[in-house]
């Protein structure tokens, strides 16, 4: 037996940052994204010889043990090890469990596309199709948060677990306590056609430094008035972008993007650099109406959005660049988890 799993990647629309605590903890927080076919995948072939193999095939990473009931988290694929050590613990009666985890995704870490933790919500979602764990979409979500920010230590956000759990096009709640409210929103058909036609996503090839999110949470923790102005500004940006998504008034989507892009900038330093300064004025200047990076910033992936009818010119002028144009489909479908 064989056990497949897949979780779709997300663009940040609006109000990313206000799923990061402090903010959300003494504000709430709002956040607007949406899913597309890019994906994490996971493949698990339970073994019987009593060992542990997991292989990020994308990463070039291998790890490899006897199976034990806790794994030390070293570095070296800490993600696979901290669902395992969950796994085992919550689920398994610290009986360990011998397999082979072999994973990859469309998407590279730090690419704005919440990869990382989507990769988790990928291989939970295995470990419930092997195990047939009685984990719905919020447990799953909030497991794949708690294993990344608490077991494992990385900081961040919220968004990215339960969008890759869910899937589709979302708006979001983050309150005090963990609390997390998922509203799908139902866009009709027209609206997602017209959005797919308009948007441009770039991938920069820029690397992005770990330290923007820490950065913001200093931020919020010594109440820098400008990057706390900042933040309820991107906030109120998600409330506004959904009402205008709904509609399909892609070109107030445009402006209030536009406008959150200007607002995010403030809520650290290193959210923007000349180089994508640079991308961002080409992109305005070959038709976009606005644009922004997708995820905490300083790299990635960026999307514009820009008259369907110009967005061969943009896209011709951006792949002129170092980075690339990905073509991609908006998804209605969370993560999914299958038996060969």
């Amino acid at each position: 037996m064989i056990i497949r799993s897949k979780a779709p990647l997300r663009l940040g629309l609006a109000g990313g940052g206000t799923d990061v605590s402090p903010y959300c903890d003494e504000y709430g927080g709002y956040v607007l994204n949406a899913t597309i076919d890019l994906y994490a995948y996971c493949t698990i072939e339970p073994l019987d010889n009593g060992q542990v193999i997991f292989e990020a095939v994308d990463r070039g990473e291998r790890f490899e043990s006897e199976a034990i009931p806790f794994l030390e988290l070293d570095g070296i694929l800490d993600l696979h090890k901290g669902v395992y050590n969950r796994i085992v613990r919550d689920f398994n009666n610290n009986v360990p469990l011998s397999l082979k985890m072999t994973t990859y995704s469309d998407a590279p870490a730090g690419s704005g596309l919440g990869s990382s933790s989507t990769m988790v919500v990928a291989i939970i979602k295995a470990f419930v199709e092997w195990l047939n764990l009685p984990l719905g979409e919020y447990d799953i979500a909030r497991m794949a948060f708690e294993i990344e920010r608490e077991d494992i230590g990385i900081v961040g956000g919220a968004q990215d677990q339960y969008a890759a759990t869910f899937g589709g096009f979302n708006f979001m709640e983050f309150y005090a306590g963990k609390r997390v409210i998922v509203n799908p929103l139902r866009i009709k058909n027209w609206i997602i056609d017209e959005l797919e036609s308009s948007f441009v996503l770039y991938f920069t090839n820029i690397t992005r430094s770990a330290s923007i999110i820490e950065e913001e949470k200093k931020n919020m923790v010594i109440k820098n008035e400008t990057a706390l102005e900042a933040m309820h500004s991107v906030k109120k940006d998600a409330l506004m972008m959904k009402e205008a998504i709904l509609k399909g008034d892609i070109k107030t989507f445009a402006y209030i993007l536009g406008k959150s892009w200007e607002s995010k900038k403030k809520m650290a330093s290193s959210i923007s650099n000349s180089k994508i300064d640079y991308i961002y004025n080409l992109a305005i200047e070959n038709g976009a109406y606005s644009g922004k990076v997708s995820g905490a910033g300083g790299g990635g992936f960026m999307f514009f959005i820009v008259d369907p009818t110009k967005k061969l010119q943009l896209v011709r002028k951006l792949n002129e660049q170092d980075g690339r144009v990905i073509n991609f489909h908006f998804v209605k479908d969370g993560t999914k988890g299958w038996r060969v």
